[in-house]
């Protein structure tokens, strides 16, 4: 009796199978849909996350692109102040010390953000610097450019100076030469003429006694008028000086021998004179030179000959 009442007491909790198949079939919907939502949930935000790691891809590309286009640009002022280089050496040192510090920035280990924030941080200094020194070599170049001109235009007065000067340097020299030659006395006329022991002419070498040497001193108003010792001085065809004892006299720093002298009174007017030698046998046949002298210069000369 018992075992009976129990066995209908399960029946009456127990739901009958179709009803069972129905809350399974419930319970599986439902779990279906919270796994589809949590699907659902989990494919948002995947692609969420993708689209940030998109995102985060494309802000470190345009990261890389602001940086390198910074560092170009940094490069590019680099050469510029290579090209700024001068002949002063107190603006290539300053030009140095700027490139010194873009090296520094270039080099300098860090993140692209850092790197971005340090670059457009300094450009603007460095760029304000490349300008005030452009101004400033422009100024100097302006300067040297006119320096220049003027410098060329110095030389060709100077040249000019120069070629003047020459030119009246020449000219002096050329009225020193033609002081100097109308300074010097000069002899004209001259002859030379053997003599025998009564004094007559002779023309052959045997019977000649003595030699005269006539001719005459130019009239110069240039000279100095006195005393003036005048030498004669006769070669030889053997060029040995004709002489009477030891006769020297200066010429051109040497001292030379002469045949004979006389001292005369010049007054710058034309005067004839005449100078003797008496031969003691040292004549003999052939050509002779004679030479005049006085005041250390060769005044005139001249050639006989004997037979």
């Amino acid at each position: 009796m018992g075992e009976i009442n129990e066995e209908i007491m399960v029946d009456k909790v127990s739901p009958p199978p179709v009803k069972r198949r129905r809350l399974i079939i419930s319970l599986l919907m439902i779990l279906i849909i919270i796994l589809a939502g949590v699907l659902g949930y989990l494919i948002y935000e995947n692609q969420q996350l993708y689209k940030v790691y998109l995102e985060s891809q494309q802000d470190k590309a345009e990261l890389e692109r602001i940086k390198n286009n910074l560092e170009s640009e940094l490069r590019n002022i680099y050469d510029q102040y290579d090209s700024l280089k001068t002949e002063n050496d107190t603006i290539n040192k300053l030009l140095a010390a700027e490139q010194q510090k873009i090296d520094q920035l270039l080099k300098i280990n860090a993140d692209n953000r850092y790197k971005i924030h340090l670059y457009e941080k300094e450009l603007e200094t460095i760029r304000e610097v490349l300008k005030s020194y452009v101004i400033q070599i422009d100024s100097l170049n302006q300067a040297n450019i006119v320096l220049r001109s003027e410098n060329v235009e110095v030389r060709k007065q100077l040249k000019k100076v120069q070629k003047e000067s020459e030119s009246l340097a020449k000219e002096k020299d050329a009225l020193t030469e033609k002081v100097e030659i109308a300074s010097v006395l000069s002899a004209k006329n001259i002859t030379i003429t053997g003599l025998n022991d009564k004094g007559k002419e002779r023309e052959k070498l045997k019977g000649i006694a003595k030699l005269r040497v006539c001719f005459t001193l130019r009239e110069n108003a240039i000279l100095t008028p006195g005393n003036k010792i005048v030498y004669i001085r006769i070669a030889r065809p053997d060029e040995v000086i004709l002489t009477s004892g030891l006769n020297f006299f200066e010429y051109e720093g040497e001292q030379i021998v002469y045949t004979a002298s006389r001292e005369v009174d010049y007054q710058n007017k034309d005067i004839d004179m005449c100078i003797f030698w008496t031969n003691d046998g040292q004549l003999i046949a052939g050509t002779y030179q004679v030479n005049i002298f006085t005041d250390a210069n060769n005044i005139g000369s001249t050639s006989f000959s004997l037979k």
